[in-house]
């Protein structure tokens, strides 16, 4: 805890730990423990390089996003837990004890690491590190040893708003109860837990309530990175996109695929933007393979590439400006394949379109994301 850890090389394949990472920024990540008063952080100034801190409660909901749309993040900020008096406007109170930092610096190509590297060097976090409190259960553990690490977290870290408290008094009720071990249930009910985990996995992983497509795109829903007590939805972005910005900062679009949000065929398939995404900071197009879990990851490809978008460097245009892009397993050839973004070599594959700091009529659905169209 209170240490923070910096990546130092962009997103590949070979990155597993988190679902649907992104190809365009190098991430600063530390768990903050305010439990023995507050927690000093100071951001260094960026320039005209995008860069955001996400300030995350324990529930994944941003409490505080630092960053050019909200005033700016470089400058010394204090981060306090529920109950500390704030003393002035750089004073942070998060709605949980312990918290979570995301740091996002753009990164321009390989040879921009250093640079980045050394804005990373400038952050600090003014308090001392501490170890974690407790051992706790993680996604392959039985419900049992699951429920009451849930529990010790609860405890930890309770909501802060009533509506969620309400709902996890049974939980609370259960572990007092039983302690959570199966022993301490019939039969019947250790089989009807068993049949709610399975269901809950399935609503979790299946991304049910989530798919709702938009010529040719879902578009975030409102409640994204403040999910109140909206858990379904927390429980299938905690599966398909861990810490996801709120819509102002990062919108987030999955194309509709061959119809259920992912895509089958070989290709190749075509992206032609005809205008500009309107978007003040950038926005790229992401390649993912799809896992029967559920999770996205980054695929091994013949360039290298992962994303694609408008720092790409070396793109074709038209000649009135249009931009098509070229999705597919095979190289398109000729001019196309400077536009080209390799899909998996076999097994179903996502596309997700990042825009950042999104213009109003992106935010408003004035402008919408043409569809990707077989070619």
């Amino acid at each position: 805890m209170n240490v923070l850890r910096h990546a130092r090389s962009l997103s590949g394949p070979a990155n597993r730990a988190v679902t649907a990472p992104n190809n365009d920024t190098l991430y600063s990540s530390a768990f903050v423990d305010m439990t023995a008063g507050p927690v000093g952080l100071v951001v260094p100034p960026s320039g005209s390089r995008y860069l955001s801190v996400q300030i995350m409660d324990m529930y994944t909901n941003d409490n505080f996003i630092l960053s050019p749309r909200t005033g700016g993040a470089a400058g010394t900020w204090r981060l306090i837990a529920p109950g500390t008096r704030p003393r002035g406007n750089r004073d942070l109170q998060l709605s949980t004890p312990h918290g979570w930092l995301l740091v996002r610096i753009l990164v321009d190509g390989p040879e921009d690491l250093p640079a980045v590297h050394a804005l990373q060097d400038r952050f600090e976090l003014q308090t001392r590190a501490t170890p974690l409190p407790l051992a706790y259960a993680d996604e392959s553990s039985d419900w049992p040893a699951y429920f009451a690490s849930a529990a010790q977290l609860l405890s930890m870290d309770p909501p802060a708003r009533a509506n969620e408290l309400d709902a996890f008094d049974a939980i609370r009720n259960a572990c007092r109860s039983h302690d959570f071990a199966r022993s301490g249930y019939s039969p019947q009910d250790a089989a009807a837990i068993d049949a709610g985990v399975a269901e809950a996995n399935v609503i979790a992983h299946s991304g049910r309530e989530a798919a709702r497509f938009v010529d040719g795109w879902t578009y975030p829903r409102a409640d994204l990175g403040e999910f109140d007590d909206h858990f379904a939805f927390r429980a299938i972005i905690a599966v398909s996109g861990l810490a996801a910005l709120t819509p102002p900062e990062a919108m987030y679009l999955r194309s509709a695929g061959d119809g259920r949000g992912l895509f089958g065929g070989d290709g190749p398939y075509r992206l032609r933007l005809s205008q500009p995404i309107p978007v003040d900071a950038f926005w790229s197009l992401t390649m993912y393979e799809a896992r029967d879990d559920g999770r996205f990851f980054l695929t091994e490809n013949p360039l290298n590439r992962y994303s694609i978008g408008d720092r790409t460097r070396g793109l074709v245009r038209d000649a009135d400006g249009s931009l098509d892009l070229w999705i597919g397993r095979s190289d398109p050839g000729g001019a196309r394949t400077a536009n080209w973004l390799p899909a998996p070599k076999q097994g179903p594959y996502a596309l997700t379109l990042r825009a950042y700091l999104p213009k109003h009529e992106l935010l408003s659905g004035a402008y919408r994301v043409p569809p990707v169209e077989p070619a």
